[in-house]
């Protein structure tokens, strides 16, 4: 009769399922900490705040979350967020309908996932390299859209504060619109990469693409599919980043292809690729909007704050890429010891 293996155990045997644990046991650690250094950190009103403030960083955790699980990386990240927010609250300050203006937006962003995909998945362009060049370009765009200069206020009336409350200030249950937003992304992203072919074949290529290539996985098709998920995550992001202030700001998104990073890595998923789960995103957008919260309640320098998180993502990638030298030195041996037998 088979032994009944252990819960535990079973949950420890899913891949990235430990780092995902690790995770949220440091979302845990962290609560506790700053509540014990301000008692406000946890009075409901905070709590609140601070899940509306890991909605953009849960976005982009699952935008770059995707392109790293392929062995990628998206630095336009947080030029094709400002792109969307200075396109449609230009648009909506020149009398276009928001539709219009979030349409618009929408296709500018999804152009330049596009255009990564084409030159990272077709002509082999490093990553770094293929989407630093959209970065600037999309910063660009976002510069020229209201010629070099920050937008009017879009209004507080009709449409325009439908949106804003749709996107940032209204509640639903009593929970901020953003924060049901940005989990019903993560549930869709969540069930296309754990359940589908799709997302089977994204991990295929970020594990190893010559492997997938032979067996039959369109190499280019999914790598496109992946930065244009993480396009589209900007936009809604931006979007998001224009309600919140009630106008387009060309400064933003600044730093948000490094925020994205860190929701992803701190969640487990690898930058080497082919390994982590999407939930960790959820912990690792978590952890980083807790430093971010917490450390400004209690009152740490701006500059100490970037100088702790940066640590944080170092040490993070750091030993995802130990672990992953330690599995591939324990996989050799296993190799040659059937070799020799």
């Amino acid at each position: 009769m088979r032994e009944k293996q252990n819960p535990l155990k079973r949950l420890l045997s899913i891949n990235g399922m430990a780092s995902v644990l690790t995770a949220f046991a440091g979302v845990i650690i962290l609560m506790i900490v700053f509540s014990i250094m301000n008692p406000n950190f946890i009075k409901f009103d905070s709590i609140m705040n601070l899940l509306r403030s890991i909605v953009p960083f849960l976005l982009v955790g699952i935008g770059q979350g995707y392109v790293c699980i392929t062995g990628n990386i998206d630095l336009s990240i947080g030029s094709v967020l400002a792109m969307s927010a200075m396109i449609s609250a230009t648009m909506i300050c020149n009398g276009a309908s928001v539709l219009a203006a979030v349409l618009v937006a929408f296709v500018c962003c999804m152009a330049i996932g596009l255009i990564n995909g084409v030159l990272v998945g077709k002509f082999k362009l490093p990553p770094f390299i293929g989407t630093l060049g959209t970065m600037t370009i999309a910063r660009g765009i976002a510069q020229l859209a209201n010629g070099n200069y920050n937008t009017d206020n879009i209004g507080s009336e009709g449409a325009a504060q439908m949106f804003k409350d749709i996107l940032y200030y209204g509640k639903t249950l009593g929970v901020f619109n953003g924060v049901w937003i940005a989990l019903i992304v993560w549930a869709v992203f969540f069930f296309i990469l754990t359940f589908t072919r799709s997302g089977r074949h994204i991990y295929a290529i970020g594990s190893n693409v010559d492997a997938a290539r032979l067996s039959g996985v369109n190499v280019f098709a999914t790598t496109t599919k992946a930065y244009m998920v993480s396009a589209f995550c900007s936009f809604l992001t931006g979007l998001i980043t224009m309600a919140q202030s009630g106008m387009g700001d060309m400064s933003a998104g600044m730093s948000y292809e490094m925020y994205g990073v860190a929701a992803a890595v701190i969640g487990g998923i690898s930058t080497l690729g082919g390994s982590g789960l999407l939930v960790g995103v959820i912990a690792g957008a978590s952890v980083w909007a807790i430093l971010q919260s917490g450390l400004t309640f209690a009152h740490v320098p701006v500059a100490y704050r970037n100088i702790i998180i940066g640590i944080i993502v170092v040490v993070c990638v750091m030993l995802d890429v130990l672990r992953r030298n330690g599995n591939g030195k324990h996989k050799s041996k296993k190799s040659a010891g059937k070799a020799a037998k």
